[in-house]
């Protein structure tokens, strides 16, 4: 049986991106439906005439609205965002129900795709969380340091992002993860570059990653490193965005973060802001605010083309694994 093909997901970062939050009212979901379709002609009728911006747009869906357009089987891992509430820091649950990830090496582009899908939202569907994010230099976020160093390649990325064997049902799938996070800048340039580098546990400059005794337990690095119980590290791949508007003085990262499981993000965010061993919470929040936080499933394109024939193909028979679904990372601890 031919395998399900992914959305566009391991698109290589791009210069702009536009990230659109929705959410759906009761009685809207007929509409919505049939718009989900026709997303790839209209990323087409844009794309296809300036092939070489690379245009992509890829959709998830989120587990209310997920229930009430498809019940069940509803994808393992889908369930609405869990907030996470720290001594310090807090991971906000907001709306989200439906949401486009559109990305290209032109802006014009982006905005051009996302005014066609606006304009196919039916009444009870809105936009409640608009984004344009830019490409910063050499890949930088705003506080100066290289995003995304991380992101698997090749074969591997692919293995971290792509649903196979653990939940046939949905193979070709992925989950993704999205928080708005917005930057005290003032206090972080107040901290000398050494005092920066030990937050993230890199250099600066040449983006290299510090030998793991001269990390700080409570460094990016080190909470956002994840392994399973046999020791194998666990990746994700990040496609954050710098934002901002500079009269405002509104300066952030959009987070997006895809992964085969959000077990895995999960993890990181629950060691960020909840801690993990010394370490009471990430020292990056201490200079950024997460302002959003939605969980998403992104299903094939097969399924986007025709859910009804998608539900009803052969599901092939699943790897046996060790019986309670999970990486053996643990869960999310109540706040």
């Amino acid at each position: 049986m031919q395998a399900a093909e992914p959305q566009a997901i391991l698109t290589p970062i791009t210069e702009a991106a536009i990230f659109l939050t929705v959410t759906v009212d009761a009685g809207a979901e007929g509409a919505v439906a049939e718009l989900l379709p026709d997303l790839g002609g209209l990323r087409r009728s844009v794309g296809f005439r300036v092939p070489e911006a690379g245009l992509t747009c890829v959709v998830g869906i989120g587990a209310g609205l997920w229930d009430r357009l498809f019940g069940e089987p509803r994808p393992a891992g889908l369930h609405p965002f869990r907030e996470l509430r720290g001594a310090r820091h807090t991971a906000p649950s907001t709306p989200g129900d439906l949401f486009f990830h559109i990305r290209a090496t032109r802006l014009d582009l982006c905005f051009e795709l996302a005014q066609l899908l606006a304009a196919r939202l039916p009444a009870g569907a809105r936009v409640v969380d608009e984004v344009h994010g830019f490409k910063s230099f050499d890949e930088r976020d705003l506080l100066g340091f290289v995003d995304g160093t991380e992101n698997p390649e090749g074969m591997a990325a692919s293995a971290a992002v792509v649903i196979e064997g653990d939940d046939p049902a949905f193979a070709g799938g992925s989950y993704l993860i999205v928080q708005r996070y917005l930057h005290d800048l003032a206090s972080w340039n107040e901290l000398s570059v050494e005092e920066q580098e030990a937050a993230f546990g890199r250099t600066k400059l040449d983006d290299v990653e510090f030998p793991d005794e001269r990390k700080a337990p409570d460094s990016h690095l080190v909470l956002n490193t994840i392994v399973d119980e046999d020791g194998e590290e666990q990746q994700i791949m990040r496609f954050n965005m710098p934002f901002g508007r500079v009269g405002a003085g509104e300066f952030g990262t959009y987070y997006a973060a895809y992964a085969r499981t959000p077990a895995v993000i999960e993890q990181m965010l629950e060691n960020m802001f909840l801690g993990s061993g010394a370490a009471s919470h990430d020292r990056i929040l201490d200079f950024s605010t997460a302002l959003t936080g939605c969980l998403f499933f992104v299903p094939s394109l097969d399924f986007l083309d025709d859910p009804s024939v998608a539900a009803a193909a052969p599901v092939p028979e699943a790897v046996p694994d060790s019986g309670d679904g999970s990486l053996g990372i643990g869960g999310l601890r109540d706040g």
